[in-house]
C-alpha cells in the first residue's frame, strides 16, 4: 500500500518529516520535492513537534521496535 506523508527540507537539507508511518517493516521511499515553499503553519508545526518526536524517539521502547534495522546491510 502507498503511503504519502507530508514533511519539508529545511536550508541545511535536513528532512522533516510531518506525519507517521506504520510500516510492519522498514521500506523503500521516494522523495517528492515540490516547487513551492511551505506554509507558516507548516513551518511552526516542524518545529513545535521536533522536540516532542525527539522525546519519543529517544524511549527504549523504541530502541527495541527498531532494533532489527541494525542487521540490515549499510547504504
Amino acid at each position: 500500500m502507498l503511503q504519502s506523508i507530508e514533511g519539508m527540507i529545511d536550508h541545511e537539507g535536513k528532512l522533516i518529516i510531518l506525519g507517521k508511518a506504520i510500516l510492519p517493516k522498514s521500506r523503500r521511499v521516494i522523495i517528492t520535492i515540490l516547487d513551492e515553499e511551505p506554509s507558516d503553519e507548516v513551518v511552526n508545526m516542524a518545529l513545535l513537534s521536533e522536540s516532542a518526536l525527539a522525546r519519543d524517539w529517544e524511549r527504549p521502547e523504541e530502541d527495541e521496535a527498531w532494533s532489527h534495522l541494525a542487521q540490515l546491510p549499510s547504504l
